[in-house]
C-alpha cells in the first residue's frame, strides 16, 4: 500500500514521528529506522523539535514532543465541553457562586463553558471571554504544571511567583484574592487528559465578601471534585476508544 500523500516533506516528517513512536532514538537510530539520509533525518527532527512535535530526553535522544499530547487533548474537547455543563451547574449550585471552565490558548486563557449565579452580586465571565495568563487562580493552575521553560516564561509580569505555583502543585488547587480584579476571589483546580497533562481549569469566582480572603478553605474540595469528574469523563472516553480500536483490530 502506497502511504505517500504526494507532499514529500510531510511524508518524511510522518516517517520520523512514526519511528519515534516505539521510543527514544539517537540520530543514527533514526536514520536506520526511517531509511532517510542522515542530513535529511537531522533536519526534519530539528524542525519538528522547533514545533514541539519532537523533543529530547536527558541523553539527547529524540522523543515524541509535548505538542502531540496537546493536540490529542484538543481532539477530545467536544467530550470535555459536553460534560462540563452539568458539572459546572452542580458546582454553582453547591457553592452558590459562578463556575467556569478555562483552557489555555497561547498567552491567554479562554472561558469555554460557564454556569452563572442567577441572582445577586456575582463575577460574570461569559463563554468566549479571553483573560490574561498573568493573574487569577485559573491562570495559576494552567501554568503550574507546564514544562520548566514555559513556566518560567509565563511568570514574567505575573501577579504570582514560582513559590505560589509550587504551592499549587503541592495542594492540587489554586486561589486568588483581588489578583485578576479588585474585590473578586476565586478557586481553581486542574482537569487532566488521559495522559495526565493539565488541559483545563475548573473555577468558581465571586466577591471577596462571600468567598473571604481564604476562598480555598471554603471551596477547594468541591472545586477539586468537579475537576476530577471531568478528568474521569475523559479517561472513560479514552478507554472506550481504545477498547473499540482493539476490537476492530481483531
Amino acid at each position: 500500500m502506497d502511504n505517500s500523500s504526494g507532499v514529500g516533506v510531510l511524508d518524511k516528517a510522518a516517517i520520523v514521528l512514526g519511528a519515534l513512536e516505539s521510543g527514544p532514538a539517537t540520530l543514527a537510530q533514526l536514520v536506520t529506522a526511517t531509511g532517510l539520509a542522515r542530513p535529511t533525518a537531522h533536519r526534519l527532527a530539528v524542525a519538528l523539535e522547533h514545533h514541539r512535535l519532537v523533543s529530547r530526553d536527558l541523553q539527547g535522544r529524540f522523543v515524541l514532543g509535548p505538542r502531540l499530547g496537546e493536540l490529542a487533548a484538543s481532539a477530545g474537547e467536544d467530550r470535555l465541553l459536553a460534560a462540563a455543563g452539568p458539572v459546572l451547574g452542580a458546582l454553582r449550585d453547591h457553592t452558590n457562586e459562578s463556575a467556569q471552565l478555562f483552557r489555555r490558548q497561547g498567552d491567554h486563557r479562554v472561558c469555554v463553558s460557564a454556569a452563572e449565579r442567577p441572582v445577586g452580586l456575582r463575577d460574570s465571565i461569559p463563554v468566549g471571554a479571553t483573560l490574561s495568563m498573568l493573574a487569577g487562580s485559573a491562570a495559576q493552575v494552567l501554568l503550574a504544571w507546564e514544562e520548566p521553560d514555559r513556566l518560567h516564561r509565563g511568570l514574567h509580569g505575573a501577579a504570582f511567583n514560582a513559590t505560589t505555583l509550587s504551592g499549587v502543585r503541592r495542594r492540587g488547587w489554586a486561589q486568588s484574592v483581588g489578583e485578576r480584579e479588585p474585590g473578586v476571589a476565586s478557586v481553581s483546580a486542574p482537569v487532566r487528559s488521559p495522559s495526565g497533562r493539565v488541559i483545563a481549569a475548573v473555577s468558581i469566582s465571586g466577591p471577596i465578601e462571600r468567598l473571604s480572603r481564604q476562598p480555598g478553605r471554603l471551596h477547594a474540595a468541591t472545586v477539586i471534585a468537579g475537576a476530577n469528574k471531568l478528568t474521569e469523563v475523559l479517561a472513560r472516553h479514552a478507554a472506550a476508544q481504545d477498547a473499540a480500536a482493539r476490537a476492530q483490530a481483531h
